[in-house]
């Protein structure tokens, strides 16, 4: 590791000393807002700026962490629609499954929602949002800062929504493409009054698409308006709502064939192959309500405060595997037949975030000061009134059920005969894998157990500062953030249980700046988060979040930052080690699905490369590497020790690159747009009987602007070469696979 860091400094200063553009030490920098009020007009594939990693609006390459940025202008090239398309292109960043699930250098996400602005949302976990209303897609790798909400070991996805503009922009595109897909959008923004004190924006999309995998679908819904009051050079003002319906069926992945004399055929059955219901389905709705306020109190001072609210409606009905394959009366697995489950669930959760701070800056003699002070509250409320009616296991003789079968007692149970095969009948029929039936069904032929999910109280109290201190070259990052937690499981019920705790968490970074363009940087800090049953995603009656001991983490981290080509290319290189203890998982249970377990310990080291930006006026790339040796170093199952992390590739990369042919050539209104991802083999997250096997993508895209137009059309092909692959698994009966050479053309106008 210590060798890659070394050469990759080496050639990043070679590259320096044979670069004719000089600037001067001293940089020219437009200050940046202190918090994100209006939006920006930057058409680029690199963003060099984040609000979110340290609440001062710092540009980048100041921050001692990697920051991946993905921008709207990339996100229009490659016509990405959902949160999974936008991530492609960033190192360490690895999709688990089709869900808002991901892992970020080895290390998987918590299933606790998406970060907007900087503030947590809770649940949005199944059904990825529309990006259209989103500016850009930071990813801050690493565990919690000082002044960021206790966030995932691995890193945090923060998605910053477009704010208005000052100047009149107005767009509107459709599209239809594969799989019976047709979007639409728009997005407005202009000052409302003659003063421009007074701005707004609104996005909205619609998506009414159908799947290469069977009896999937969305239909997707997203209004978004905001405004901004700029009353004086002292005082900034935004206010924004989004809305978010979203109807589809859950997809749990491809079921295979289980091994044959040992070997796995993961092309036993169709990638389009589903053992759902076509009465299924998955409906979400979501609200929020932002507004936040930014006023210089003098000229060294500025207080930001910013405040979010979130609600979110789950209605579910799905029939899915247990993650077994059925037994027959002797208990041996029968690899053609799927064990099944039904869940139907509704609940209710509410979200609140606020967040107050002081930017103040001094100088004592040569030293530059950016001091940071804040407080910070979420709360998280999980409403009485939710419940979930799970069917599953075995009917029993005296019509009850049971969770497993035991064959020394198999005169209990009810026996039926498929195939030629005596088994215990099932609760739900099995899914027979070699030849599937899909029929509507009928909810009044299962056993339920119902539960009521129990009201939950999920809240973090939190107070930090921030020091930044510059002295010529150098710039010192120190911070220290004191958390207060508390879950309270059954709350305003009889029988209330809550769980405290508190923790003091701190960050230390270096930078320097070896000249304008080249800046090195170390950093150290800890991530701590409780494990809270209130908060996560699978809604259990219990046990209590004290059940599980805290997840604890720490980062160590080199990296250098440096800007080319007249500061138009971006270049980042980082190299780290993230150690994680107490990691709550799913304990792979086919009598208990939802049962969790806490792992030991887990390592992640690595090494990762990103670049961004113009080569020329007409050429603009991105592109990154990662390479990640993620390993488990503590399990209660010995034999894992020292194994390979779940889901994990360790060697990944993509580059994507937009050409447009000058004005004076032939193909002039004509721009071209290719990439290239490529993923190493992932072990799946519950099974080490197979690996899902590596694969390199080709995607390709072409544009016609015609001169003096203010319309685009676009074509764009992903996997043009028809390969297929698996994005993730987790075992025999839940694989993911990639889509299948597909195509969306589109069509958009701006005035």
């Amino acid at each position: 590791m210590r060798t890659i860091y070394i050469t990759l400094l080496f050639f990043s200063l070679k590259i320096h000393a044979q670069d004719t553009a000089r600037k001067s030490l001293t940089d020219s920098v437009t200050q940046l807002q202190s918090i994100e009020v209006t939006g920006r007009t930057n058409r680029s594939y690199e963003s060099n700026y984040s609000f979110a990693a340290t609440k001062t609006a710092e540009l980048n390459r100041n921050i001692p962490q990697a920051i991946s940025v993905v921008t709207k202008e990339l996100m229009a090239d490659r016509q990405v629609f959902q949160l999974g398309d936008a991530l492609k292109t960033v190192s360490s960043v690895t999709p688990a499954s089709y869900y808002n699930q991901f892992t970020i250098r080895g290390i998987s996400q918590n299933e606790e929602g998406t970060i907007i602005n900087g503030m947590r949302t809770r649940q949005y976990y199944f059904a990825q949002p529309l990006m259209s209303n989103i500016e850009r897609v930071e990813v801050i790798k690493g565990p919690a800062s000082a002044t960021f909400s206790s966030v995932d070991p691995g890193g945090s996805i923060n998605l910053v929504t477009k704010k208005p503009l000052a100047t009149d922009r107005k767009e509107i595109s459709i599209a239809a493409g594969s799989f019976s897909t047709i979007r639409g959008a728009l997005d407005f923004t202009g000052p409302l009054n003659t003063s421009k004190t007074l701005l707004y924006r609104i996005n909205g999309a619609y998506q009414d698409a159908m799947s290469f995998r069977d009896l999937q679908f969305q239909k997707a819904l997203l209004i978004s308006p905001s405004f901004s009051y700029v009353p004086n050079n002292k005082t900034t003002i935004n206010v924004e709502l989004i809305f978010s319906n979203i109807s589809t069926r859950l997809d749990r992945g491809q079921a295979i064939f289980g091994a044959v004399a040992g070997k796995t055929n993961l092309n036993s059955t169709p990638a389009n192959f589903n053992i759902g219901a076509s009465n299924d389905h998955f409906k979400s709705r979501e609200m929020i309500i932002m507004g936040n306020l930014s006023h210089k109190l003098s000229s060294h001072i500025t207080f930001n405060t910013a405040y979010m609210k979130q609600t979110w409606t789950e209605d579910l009905q799905e029939h899915r595997t247990t993650n077994a394959f059925a037994v027959d009366i002797n208990n041996q697995p029968i690899p053609t037949l799927a064990a099944m489950q039904v869940v139907i669930r509704d609940q209710f959760w509410s979200t609140d975030n606020l967040s107050s701070y002081f930017n103040i800056q001094a100088h004592t003699g040569p030293v530059e000061h950016k001091l940071l002070i804040g407080y910070d509250h979420i709360s998280t409320h999980k409403y009485k009134g939710g419940g979930q009616n799970t069917a599953r296991g075995y009917l029993l003789s005296n019509g009850g059920t049971a969770s497993s079968y035991n064959p020394a007692n198999q005169q209990a149970y009810q026996v039926i005969t498929v195939n030629g095969v005596q088994m215990p009948k099932p609760n739900v029929e099995h899914f027979d894998l070699a030849n599937p039936v899909y029929t509507l069904k009928d909810l009044k032929d299962y056993t339920f157990t119902k539960t009521a999910l129990p009201a939950g109280l999920y809240q973090v109290h939190a107070v930090y500062a921030q020091e930044q201190a510059k002295w010529k070259q150098f710039t010192l990052l120190m911070s220290l953030r004191q958390e207060w937690y508390e879950d309270i499981t059954n709350y305003k019920s009889a029988g209330a249980v809550t769980v405290s705790s508190s923790k003091l968490l701190p960050r230390l970074g270096l930078v320097y700046a070896i000249d304008s363009r080249i800046n090195i940087y170390a950093t150290y800090l800890k991530g701590y988060q409780p494990q809270s049953n209130t908060a996560g995603l699978m809604p259990l009656p219990a046990p209590a979040g004290s059940n599980y001991p805290p997840l604890k983490s720490d980062l160590k981290e080199l990296g250098i930052k440096s800007q080319w080509l007249h500061d138009r290319l971006q270049v980042s290189v980082a190299t780290y080690e993230i150690n994680q203890e107490n990691i709550l998982m799913n304990a792979n249970d086919p009598n208990d699905p939802d049962l969790l377990v806490a792992r030991g310990a887990e390592r992640s080291r690595g090494a990762e490369l990103d670049i961004a930006g113009f080569i020329t006026d007409n050429w603009q790339i991105t592109a990154s590497y990662s390479y990640i040796d993620a390993r488990i170093t503590n399990d209660n199952n010995k034999s894992l020790i020292g194994a390979r992390k779940q889901n994990t590739p360790i060697h990944s990369g993509s580059i994507w690159s937009r050409y447009n042919f000058p004005r004076s050539s032939l193909l002039k209104d004509i721009g071209v747009g290719l990439g290239v991802q490529y993923s190493g083999d992932k072990i799946p997250w519950l099974a080490r009987s197979f690996k899902v096997p590596a694969y390199a993508l080709l995607d390709a895209a072409v544009y016609y602007t015609p001169a003096k137009s203010s319309v685009q059309i676009a074509l764009n092909v992903n996997n043009l070469t028809d390969q297929t692959y698996w994005i993730g698994a987790q075992n025999y009966l839940r694989l993911f696979p990639g889509a299948p050479r597909n195509m969306m053309l589109s069509a958009t106008y701006r005035f």
